[in-house]
């Protein structure tokens, strides 16, 4: 295949992959609403025109043309007036807002639905409705990376010896070659060789990099390296130095943007190598990548300027930059072109999709109207209230109005808006590249 068809092909693959999140995520809503007996007129995947669509029993399903989202349509997702009827029009533009949220919620209510309205359910109920979306985009992340990591693989570097640096080259030095006055490295002074598997470091045992890694920072003088070479093992007796190493976070990644500290150095470079992971490597891993995924979205906005400054300014754009739907499939058409093997490319292509749900499901679980972690906190509100007058023996206080949040639900949405215009622009003028 020629590049191009192989870059249209990833970029193919890509829409697929998205449409399927999000049509897994609305089949979570649609399931548990229809399980709870509320009525569903539609279950669509996109927005704007619709390309098909096939009415089956009360609902229709369909899919738009924009694939940047998706909905289902609930009768009854407001509660109504104080009058128990849809308010009058008001000329005040927040009471508008009310009113037409309100309207929407009560559109092709036939007779008897006044039993299947979705305000009328239990908050436990709702609150199972409306977290099955997010929850769906979730157990497909998990499904997609425990697949692709205990079956094939992902590439780390291992305890095995790829080469050996002759010099100590501070890391921030960007030099590879040695200068006069580099001192020798430890580890050419100490006889190290390419092939060698270190197996223990002064007398406790290591199988994995990070645990060597780790001990190789941790010392700075003489130590006892064992490998395994030729099929015999031997111990090495170098001398580590404080040396100036690239910055580890506690899960033993690279920090971004890139920070230096002193610590023990050996100098050589560890081989990678393709290999499955247990499962809990893998639940180890998906820990990191969940809590790496709060992190990104608490400092989200902080990354705002940045992106206006890569897009409309001079500056760089951030490894770490928020990447949108068409940043992906840029990415993900890269990738397409990239030498490697298929299985290699098959596993990054798994993981892109795997960050691509964990973050629909952290966004989602926000308690910010329009996004269903805003329904979730009405329903446990109304459930709070409620509970709080019984106790106190008060009045019910019926259903809580989420209608009547609905202005700032507007004010939420345009500022997403925004930021998605915003990143969009970024990646057609600054596009973040796999290379």
């Amino acid at each position: 295949m020629t590049e191009a068809l192989l870059f249209t092909l990833g970029i193919v693959m890509f829409a697929l992959g998205l449409l399927v999140s999000i049509a897994w995520h609305e089949l979570g809503h649609l399931s548990t609403a229809k399980l709870f007996g509320i009525r569903v007129p539609q279950y669509m995947v996109g927005f704007g025109p619709t390309l098909w669509s096939k009415k089956r029993g009360e609902t229709e399903y369909g899919i738009k043309a924009i694939p940047a989202g998706g909905y289902i349509r609930m009768i009854g997702m407001f509660p109504p007036g104080a009058d128990g009827r849809i308010e009058a029009r008001s000329t005040s533009p927040w009471r508008s807002m009310i009113e037409d949220a309100r309207e929407a919620s009560y559109e092709e209510l036939r007779p008897g639905d006044e039993t299947r309205l979705f305000y009328t359910r239990k908050p436990w109920k709702r609150v199972i409705v409306m977290f099955a979306g997010p929850f769906m985009n979730l157990v497909l992340a998990l499904g997609l990376f425990y697949g692709s990591l205990m079956t094939l693989g992902i590439e780390g570097q291992t305890t095995k010896v790829a080469g050996v640096q002759k010099c100590v080259i501070e890391q921030d030095a960007k030099r590879d070659a040695c200068a006069a006055g580099d001192p020798v490295s430890p580890a050419f002074a100490a006889g190290l060789k390419d092939g060698d598997r270190i197996v223990a470091f002064n007398g406790a045992p290591v199988s994995d990099w990070d645990t060597l890694s780790d001990r190789i920072r941790d010392t700075v003088g003489p130590a006892t390296v064992t490998v395994e070479r030729a099929g015999q093992r031997l111990d090495l007796h170098p001398t580590l130095v404080a040396n100036k190493v690239l910055k580890k976070d506690e899960n033993g990644q690279v920090v971004r943007p890139l920070a230096y500290v002193d610590a023990g150095y050996l100098g050589f470079q560890a081989t990678t190598e393709v290999a499955p992971l247990s499962f809990t490597e893998t639940t180890d891993r998906m820990g990191q990548l969940l809590e790496s995924g709060v992190h990104s979205v608490i400092a989200l906005p902080g990354k705002i300027p940045g992106l206006w400054d890569a897009t409309f300014g001079d500056g760089e754009r951030a490894e770490d930059s928020p990447v949108g739907v068409v940043g992906a499939a840029r990415i993900t058409g890269e990738l397409m072109t990239v030498d490697l093997p298929p299985e290699r490319i098959l596993v990054m292509f798994m993981n892109l999709l795997v960050y691509f749900n964990v973050s629909l499901f952290l966004f989602n679980m926000l308690p910010l109207l329009p996004l269903d972690g805003g329904h979730i906190a009405g329903a446990l509100w109304e459930s709070v209230r409620r509970g709080a007058a019984r106790i106190f023996k008060r009045p019910d206080p019926g259903p809580f109005d989420v209608a009547k949040l609905m202005p700032a639900a507007y004010v939420v949405a345009g500022v997403f808006v925004c930021f998605t215009l915003l990143v969009l622009a970024a990646d057609i003028v600054n596009p973040v590249k796999l290379t």
